[in-house]
């Protein structure tokens, strides 16, 4: 997996999920057909500490947030990483790095994981906040549908 300098290429915020990985299809068709690169990013931070202590294990939080990147960009784009398409794992919230990257971004791609019924109605807190505030064009990709039968 090779890394680059965020461009003006489609941001992909990734966290595992199905709905991240439904998301990193759909930049890529649409970077396809634009010419445009995929930049699927991860983000990680160390947890708070509360009342003077600190979590075990503190620097596996970086190593795992590489984990998922690698497991979803092989789920959507299968070993090979497409030659428009670059990972970037970014030490920070979700919200606030997709926000930023959007300053640079042609587009912002964000999964939502959906919840059905009256909660399904509702964008989830990354989803929502990346719609209200990023400063290009966000599109918001539902988790495929999977049969409860």
């Amino acid at each position: 997996m090779h890394q680059e300098t965020p461009g003006s290429g489609i941001v992909v915020g990734v966290d595992g999920s199905e709905a991240s990985i439904a998301a990193l299809r759909e930049a890529r068709r649409l970077a396809d057909a634009t010419g445009q690169t995929v930049e699927a990013t991860a983000f990680w931070d160390y947890p708070q500490i509360v009342d003077g202590y600190v979590a075990v294990g503190i620097g596996r939080f970086e190593d795992a947030a590489a984990e998922i990147l690698q497991q979803s960009v092989e789920k959507a784009f299968g070993p090979a990483l497409p030659d428009n398409a670059v990972t970037r794992l970014v030490r920070g919230h979700p919200r606030q790095g997709l926000i930023e990257a959007s300053r640079n971004a042609g587009m912002v791609v964000v999964g939502r994981r959906g919840h059905g019924g009256f909660g399904g109605l509702l964008l989830g807190s990354v989803s929502s906040a990346c719609v209200a505030h990023a400063h290009c064009p966000v599109l918001v990709v539902h988790a495929p549908e999977t049969d409860v039968h």
